[in-house]
């Protein structure tokens, strides 16, 4: 997708992090993965479900819940685009289609009550031993884990987008959290090539947001304060700091209203024109229009 800069008026993973060589080839060649003792359910259809999907398909069956056709239709075409037209991805519309899985995770909106509503029938549906994980950063995992109604087979997954680049996965677990859900989850990560760290439950934006989006937002800051295009800024992060991606274009590819979400949720002041953007629809790359302009 081409980039320009987007105009004045509306002039956003992750940086720090080294990102391993794990390109679309090498998944469908079925390196840097390994056979999954799970059959890895996924609730949603969004970049991160998608990409999760795409990750995991050369390592084994991967089931995926959509919550509606167009949804489903575009997650078929991004895993494809991703891990190739043989991707062994099950994508459908119904929920069942999670019910054989062993180990599935909810990857939809930062909404409490919206996740705990699919976290509830996800619970009813699954076998008793069946591990239910979300990927939220910015909630809490204690109370999302108490009412999901599994809180023993319950844990925080938060991959970083784009999933198949990014070496990082913070897991949460609750205080409840049995010690085989932890193998479990460890077990999966090293499965999908995946360095995992284990954060804090309860503390809000882990450890990777919590220091990320500070930063992102004084960039904005810098922006209107500086008079310095977009592309000033993510230069000289990049070429300056070693970033693989200045701090602007970064808040494009997260997405302008998660960004927002993230910031309240972890206490962060957040830029005025961060809000304008969001309730104008000035998304980012999902909007083609963000501080950048997307062909």
């Amino acid at each position: 997708m081409a980039r320009h800069r987007a105009d004045a008026t509306h002039s956003t993973p992750l940086t720090g992090q080294s990102a391993k060589p794990r390109g679309a080839a090498a998944r469908r060649a079925g390196i840097g993965c390994r056979p999954l003792e799970e059959r890895l359910g996924i609730a949603g259809s969004g970049e991160i479900a998608c990409g999760l999907a795409a990750l995991a398909a050369p390592c084994g069956e991967v089931l995926l819940w959509a919550r509606s056709d167009r949804s489903a239709a575009r997650a078929r075409d991004a895993v494809r685009a991703s891990a190739g037209e043989d991707a062994a991805v099950r994508i459908e519309t119904d929920p069942a289609v999670l019910e054989k899985a062993s180990f599935v995770v909810e990857a939809i909106v930062e909404d409490h009550d919206v996740k705990v509503g699919v976290l509830l029938d996800l619970h009813r549906r699954l076998a008793d031993d069946a591990v239910l994980a979300t990927t939220t950063s910015s909630l809490s995992i204690e109370a999302l884990a108490e009412a999901s109604g599994r809180a023993d087979r319950f844990l925080g997954l938060h991959v970083f987008n784009p999933v198949l680049k990014m070496a990082l996965v913070e897991l949460a677990f609750p205080q409840a959290a049995s010690g085989t859900t932890r193998r479990r989850a460890l077990a999966l990560c090293e499965a999908l090539d995946k360095t995992a760290v284990e954060v804090p439950p309860d503390r809000p934006g882990f450890v990777v947001n919590r220091l990320l989006f500070p930063y992102l937002f004084d960039a904005v800051r810098l922006l209107e304060a500086s008079g310095l295009e977009p592309e000033q800024i993510d230069t000289c992060m990049k070429l300056g700091a070693g970033h693989p991606m200045g701090p602007l274009a970064l808040l494009d590819l997260v997405g302008l209203d998660v960004a927002e979400a993230i910031g309240d949720a972890i206490g962060t002041e957040v830029p005025e024109r961060i809000r304008d953007m969001a309730r104008e629809g000035v998304l980012g790359r999902k909007a083609r229009r963000g501080f950048y302009a997307y062909d």
